[in-house]
């Protein structure tokens, strides 16, 4: 049994950890449904051939590559936070921003 250590919800780690699970979550739903639409499309394709036609063909499998391309790239900004736009960006920004407003 795993028995967690007291940590207050306003814990900025523990806010951070939070973050993260709903992304992680975000991004199994995203793939759930990439895999079950491209599946339920190919299978509907599949369906439709001509005798002699064969499913092997690039106009059946463009939509799964390019889509498949967005959820590696979800995938890595998911697990891999620092991939794009290096660490600690959005502090950057946000930090950027406001001295923005200060000099207005």
């Amino acid at each position: 049994m795993y028995i967690m250590e007291n940590i207050s919800k306003d814990d900025i780690r523990y806010k951070e950890a939070e973050r993260q699970v709903k992304r992680i979550k975000k991004f199994y739903v995203f793939l759930f449904i990439y895999i079950a639409v491209n599946i339920f499309i190919l299978v509907l394709n599949y369906r439709e051939l001509q005798p002699g036609d064969t499913i092997w063909q690039l106009k059946y499998f463009s939509l799964p590559i390019f889509w498949g391309i967005a959820v590696v790239i979800h995938g890595l900004r998911t697990f891999m936070p620092n991939f794009m736009l290096g660490s600690n960006w959005e502090d950057r920004k946000i930090k950027e921003l406001m001295d923005k407003e200060k000099q207005l």
